[in-house]
């Protein structure tokens, strides 16, 4: 059973830096993240920086205008980087922020770092310019970018003592990561398409005459029923929310409101998407602040955890 850690150990000055390094990034390249992990208290706060962070790193190598070439031995950089702070040989006054950063969080916290191996190998599919048959095909992807980082949470998070179904924590933090990447991708296809990228299924877009992608544009290929396509995606995104809310009762109150905040804000995006799903053709969908702020009270108030415990399965 994965446990939280309630009196981390006095943290140094070289470290308090570089933790603050990693909340900046942090709260200017994930408004959505950072709206999230303001719930938690602060030695959990610092840690989830630290992993957004690495991750940022990571994902913009990977979105970045190199050659694939020079990404690739780019992104093999940061893996040795991750494997001196799997091996504990990153000193305080190191120069990079994020391995001093994260090293302190995984002697503070039970992190799998091998999650950060995992996001490394998605992101290197990015970059050889990998496409999906089917969704057994980009659930492997997903599980990379996105499944790895809802296990890597949970180390932060941790499991409150004796919760029914704990040995299943890192089952649904997986789920849940899938159901927000799916989010993303619906989200991301006219940026996606922009970029030459197709995530979504090849038997998925066949199914709905999306086959011919979007030639660079926003607009779905003549003939085909690409509403259809998104409701099929979205019911799917759906029963994996329905999964993954089964992670909220076996955390303590603010880690769980922390999963119920940023999990939420994917889920009303996903609503919004099926009202409306030429929308993501036409710009990216957000949220307000102020619907942010009702999904941060909601989590506290601690609704979505208590329907879960209610009924065992979150119906969305």
């Amino acid at each position: 059973m994965i446990r939280s850690v309630e009196s981390p150990p006095p943290v140094s000055a070289p470290v308090l830096a570089a933790y603050s390094y990693c909340e900046t990034v942090t709260g200017q390249q994930a408004r959505n993240f950072a709206y999230g992990i303001r719930l938690l208290p602060m030695s959990k706060r610092r840690a989830m920086s630290a992993l957004y962070a690495f991750s940022r790193r990571v994902d913009d190598i990977g979105d970045g205008a190199l050659a694939p070439d020079v990404k690739a031995a780019r992104l093999e950089d940061t893996r040795a980087m991750l494997a001196r702070v799997r091996a504990g040989t990153v000193d305080e006054d190191d120069t990079d922020p994020v391995a001093v950063a994260l090293t302190h969080a995984a002697q503070v916290f039970p992190i799998p770092l091998t999650g950060l191996d995992e996001l490394i190998d998605g992101v290197l599919m990015d970059v050889r310019g990998e496409t999906y048959e089917t969704w057994d095909d980009l659930k492997v992807y997903c599980r990379c970018v996105a499944g790895a980082i809802g296990r890597l949470s949970l180390g932060v998070f941790g499991t409150e003592r004796g919760a029914r179904g704990a040995e299943r924590a890192s089952e649904y933090a997986d789920t849940l990561g899938l159901a927000l990447q799916l989010t993303n991708i619906l989200r991301d296809v006219r940026e996606d398409a922009a970029d030459g990228r197709t995530y979504l299924p090849a038997d998925d877009l066949a199914k709905f005459g999306c086959s011919a992608g979007f030639d660079g544009g926003p607009v779905p290929p003549e003939g085909s029923d690409f509403a259809g396509l998104v409701h099929f995606e979205v019911r799917r995104a759906r029963a994996l929310f329905a999964e993954g809310y089964r992670l909220l009762p076996l955390l303590d109150r603010r880690s769980g409101a922390c999963v119920a905040a940023m999990a939420g804000i994917y889920r009303r995006l996903l609503d919004r998407i099926e009202r409306d799903p030429g929308a993501v053709l036409r710009g990216r969908v957000s949220l307000p602040g102020r619907e942010k702020a009702y999904v941060a009270v909601r989590g506290l108030s601690g609704l979505d955890t208590r329907h879960v415990t209610r009924t065992g399965r979150r119906r969305i």
